[in-house]
Order: C-alpha cells, then structure tokens, then sequence
C-alpha cells in the first residue's frame, strides 16, 4: 500500500502541474501590438495637426482673394482645440500653445489686405501637401510592417502556451500513471519541445522590439521634420506678408515666433515622458532563453537518468555504414531515446528512436559495446518497418559502456525515485562491478600445514581451471533485470 500510495500525486502536485495559466515570463501578458497601435495613434494625430495647419494655409490663401469679412472663416478653422489634443504637451511653449497663439493674432489681422495670395498658393501649401502624403506614407508602413510583427508574436505565444499546457497535463499525469505513457508524451521530450517554440516565440519578439525601436527613433525624427515644416510654412507665411499691411506683419512675426521657439524634441520628450509605460525602453537588453522559466520545467519526470553520445550499429544488414553516432537518453519514464543529436532549438526534438524499457531486454557489456532488444515505439516509419530488433551500441570505453547498461537496468524500477536517486543506484553498481583489493588474514600454523598437504593435489584441478576459464570467454547472457545479472554473475 506505501508504494501504491506515493505513486499518487498529491492534489496539490496535481493542481500545481495541471494548472494552465498562463506563464507571465515564458508568455508575457503585454501585447505587443498596444505598442503600435500607440505609434499609429500619434501618428493619427500629427496627420490632424497637418491637416489642421493645411486647412489653415488653404483658407487663408482663399480669404486674401476676398474682403476683410471673409477672413473670419480663418479664425473659425482653429477655433476649436485640436483633435487628439491629449497627445501634445498642453503648457506654454509646445504645439498647443502655438495654435492658441495662432488664433489670438489671426483676430489681428482680419482687415488686412489680400495681396500675398499667389505666393501663398504657389510656395506654401505644396510643402504641406507633401507632408501630408509623407504622413500618409508612414502610416502605411507602420500598418503593414509592425502591426504583421506583432500578429506573429500572438501567433508564436499562442503557439507555446499550448505546448505549456501539454507539458503540464502530461506532467501530472506522470505520477497517477505509473510512469507508463506514450513516448511522444514523455515529459522531457515535451520539455523540449516547449524550449523549441520558446527560442522562435523570443527571435520574434526581439526581431519585433527591434522594428519597434528603430520605428520610434525614425518618429523622433519625422515629428522633428513636421515641427520643421511648420516652422518654416509660418515663416515663407511671414515673408510673404511683411511686404503688406504693418498690422499683417506684427500678427505673423508673432506667430512664426511662437512656432520657432519650440524645440524641435519638444513635443517627443513630453510624449515620452506621459507615454514612459507604453514605449519600449531602448536601454533594456534582449530577452533571453537562459533566463525564462516555465511550468514543470524542472519537474522530476523531466529530467534524465543518463544522456549522451552513443554510437549504434545499423539495423540494415545490407548496409555498410558500420556505427553511427547519435544522442540517446535514458528518461524517468522508463523510455530509451534516441535523438540525432542534442540540439533542440534549431529542430524540433522528436525522437528517432524509442524504447519502453521494461519490455526491452539488456546485454551484459562486452568491452566498450552492449545491446538492446526491444520493440521500437516512436511511432515514425522507421518503427513501423523494423518491429521488434536487436541493436548494437558501442561507447567511448568500456567504463563508460558499464554506466549506461546500469543506468538501463536502474530505469526499469523508477516509478517513484528521482533522477538523483537513481544516479546514485548507477553509482554503486559500478562500485560492485569494479575489483576489490586483497584481503589478508593472519593463519595459524596448523592451517599452513594443512595447505602444505593439499599443495600436492592442485596439479590435478587444472584441467578443470582452464574449463572454467574458457566458459567465461563464451558470450554473456542477455537479460532485461538486474536479478538477471546477479545470477549470471554468480553462476560465472
């Protein structure tokens, strides 16, 4: 009843392991698209202020072709506070304020005379049209660029978070299940499979934070080219007027003042400064995989008893390719693995090979080489044509060959044991299997008489020495339990 007990998890292991939230490190919460949405907002907002500022010019090159009544209609057109105006710095000094000014000195100059209009029409608003149609051009790149980036993020986070979920419910499955599950769910394989579509899921968002950083470095920019447009349009604006009416000159100088008198970065360090939590920090460094953890990522079934470089004999007979070399790992839940080789973020880590040990059976080592006869349960094409077979390892050294046949044998009784555990079994069997130093004993001399005596009789077991030690130079039994091996031990 103990060990049919403690292969239960708790419900509190079960609730932890099952539970699929939402990992807030491996899939963050913020969406990345709240980020252009912002950018496509404000740039939404500078196209008002252009359109503003043409409708502007446009009327006021109409009103110079008409009577002083008709200027009025300028006033009108920056009458009312600008659209999306929370986006601009509302103290003295930004483009708010400039258009407050704007509306205070076109009152002043309501009566004045017409004769600027040609260079009005003919210097000024080709300039605004222009930058019109660059807005224009700008927010059909940040659509068709940033917001796709981001879509991809949503689609790679969606994308992890299922193989989260997977690897959870497995997980707890693990310990209600006895060990015994299919090998395309074993944990560790999930494990990396999650860390697979992590590394794509992070190359995305850091492409994305990328084009996002460089896309608000280019909006500094651009906002500092339409603050200078506007700049110099009030200034042409001047010049054209200074040549009329005094009234038309002081009105305008004090317009092109004001505008002059903003700093180019200006508006965008307000802008940064109110919008701190929504933009990206350029000075904050790349996410890292090394750094993100995710459910049951160190949970027990996910760790291996033994991995590393094995070379196998080729299962066609007719081929000539002798051993090849490949990444095997020996898993808590009881599977023999192998992968091509230990590299999970380039490919997806699905194995080439997988063998339920319990239902496996395991040679003694012979030399640096071993065998295992099971049925292959990858459930690839190769499983398919080859069935039940008998492979060939070959290790590094003999040592080496000893550690993992322990390492097999050990597996095979698991269930509730950890990876530590389980690394200690292996450490003792090859303590056993290695030669103890003599033993001396003190004898009395009535035991040194008696050995005296038989001396006389050896010469006739020696037949018999060399029997035995010709049996031992026959091939080793197979077994697939560690009784097995004790017995074939003993009888050697």
């Amino acid at each position: 009843m103990t060990g049919d007990s403690s292969a239960l998890a708790s419900p509190a292991t079960r609730q932890h392991t099952m539970s699929s939230v939402m990992s807030e490190d491996a899939v963050p919460s913020e969406d990345p698209r709240n980020t252009v949405e912002l950018l496509l907002e404000r740039l939404t907002a500078w196209k008002h202020v252009v359109d503003t500022f043409d409708e502007y010019m446009s009327t006021t090159e109409k009103i110079l072709r008409s009577q002083a009544k008709e200027y009025e209609k300028v006033l009108k057109t920056v009458q009312n506070p600008l659209k999306a105006g929370h986006h601009f710095d509302q103290n003295v000094g930004g483009i708010a304020s400039l258009f407050e000014n704007m509306r205070q000195n076109t009152q002043g100059i309501i009566n004045s005379h017409l004769e600027a209009e040609k260079n009005v029409k003919g210097s000024i608003l080709p300039v605004i049209d222009k930058l019109r149609k660059e807005i224009k051009h700008q927010s059909k790149e940040l659509s068709s660029g940033a917001v796709k980036g981001a879509k991809e993020i949503e689609k790679a986070r969606n994308t992890t978070q299922k193989h989260i979920e997977i690897l959870g419910q497995n997980a707890a499955g693990f310990d209600s299940s006895g060990g015994r599950i299919n090998s395309l769910e074993d944990p560790y394989v999930l494990r990396r499979g999650v860390l697979h579509r992590l590394s794509k899921q992070v190359m995305e968002e850091n492409n994305q934070r990328q084009v996002l950083i460089t896309l608000q470095s280019n909006f500094s920019q651009f906002e500092q080219h339409i603050v200078e447009v506007i700049q110099t349009s009030l200034a042409s604006l001047t010049h054209c007027t200074n040549v009329q009416v005094q009234s038309h000159q002081e009105h305008y100088s004090d317009i092109m003042k004001t505008a002059q008198a903003i700093p180019l970065d200006f508006e965008w360090n307000g802008f940064m400064s109110r919008s701190r939590d929504l933009l990206v920090d350029p000075t904050t460094p790349d996410r890292s995989i090394d750094t993100i953890t995710f459910p049951n990522q160190d949970h027990r079934a996910t760790n291996s008893i033994i991995e590393g470089n094995l070379e196998r004999k080729s299962r066609n007979k007719l081929s000539f390719a002798g051993f090849t070399t490949g990444y095997y790992v020996v898993t808590m839940s009881k599977f023999f693995h192998e992968f091509k080789d230990d590299d999970y973020i380039r490919r997806d880590p699905t194995p080439e090979l997988s063998i339920y040990l319990p239902e496996a059976t395991i040679s003694l080592t012979s030399g640096e080489k071993f065998t295992v006869k099971g049925k292959d349960v990858s459930k690839g094409l190769s499983s398919k044509l080859s069935g039940h077979s008998e492979l060939q390892f070959k290790a590094s050294s003999a040592e080496e060959a000893q550690k993992w046949v322990n390492a097999l044998h050990s597996a095979m009784g698991n269930v509730n044991k950890t990876a530590g555990d389980l690394s200690e079994e292996v450490t003792k069997e090859e303590v056993k299997s290695s030669p103890s130093p003599p033993t001396y004993i003190e004898e009395s001399s009535a035991t040194i008489a008696e050995k005296e005596t038989q001396k006389s009789v050896t010469p006739l077991c020696l037949d018999d020495k060399d029997s035995t030690n010709q049996d031992s130079d026959t091939i080793k039994p197979l077994s697939s339990h560690p009784v097995d091996n004790t017995i074939a031990k003993a009888g050697e």
